[in-house]
């Protein structure tokens, strides 16, 4: 299948110029604005926004709303795109659930942490929370001995929990009283989510 190269040129250009987009569907929460602000100041600019150009000239976003508005005073790297609005619509809709789609290696993100612990390097800990570093990091990722594998019967498929941004304000409002009341900083989310079910079921 021959593919249409959509992209026309790459331009610098002051982040406040670009047109934010009006059917822009994404809303930016306060940890992921500071996770932002904290990779950028760790290593910079390393990806280009999207736009497309108006018949004026001037360039309107199709991704990078959030990059555009943190550094509105400096120049950014931006892909001008060759689409037209409804096209423009179709990117911008399935742009961010196309990579979610993306499923994880628990072993090789494990061993990439691990790596970036080493050096001293705090970025892991702006977008990956603490419940699920701990345990990525603690695991035994050796290799098991043969006739160890567990057989397809025996496997069970790993649940995964979607909550909205008010059920993880609750959650996490909940995990603060849990540090507090224990006084102890330290416990991680996953162990005050345990210590909450086992005062629960207690009851």
């Amino acid at each position: 299948m021959k593919l249409r190269d959509r992209i026309k040129k790459l331009v610098r250009v002051q982040a406040s110029e670009l047109l934010p987009n009006p059917k822009n569907w994404r809303t930016h929460p306060k940890a992921q604005q500071d996770a932002l602000r904290g990779i950028l100041a760790e290593v910079g600019i390393a990806d280009a926004l999207l736009a497309r150009e108006l018949p004026d000239g001037s360039l309107m976003l199709i991704d990078g709303h959030l990059r555009a508005e943190t550094v509105a005073g400096a120049k950014v790297p931006v892909l001008v795109l060759d689409v037209d609005e409804a096209e423009a619509d179709k990117i911008l809709a399935t742009l961010d659930p196309l990579a979610a789609m993306a499923e994880k290696d628990a072993e090789q993100l494990a061993s990439l942490l691990g790596n970036l612990k080493e050096q001293n390097d705090n970025l892991a800990a702006l977008v990956w929370p603490d419940y699920i570093i701990d345990p990525l990091l603690s695991a035994d990722w050796t290799p098991p001995e043969p006739g160890e594998m567990p057989t397809k019967e025996q496997k069970s498929e790993q649940d995964v929990l979607y909550l909205t941004a008010e059920q993880r304000e609750t959650i996490d409002a909940a995990i603060a009283k849990c540090r507090k009341f224990n006084e102890d900083d330290s416990l991680t989310e996953a162990q005050c989510v345990e210590l909450i079910c086992m005062e629960y079921l207690a009851r």
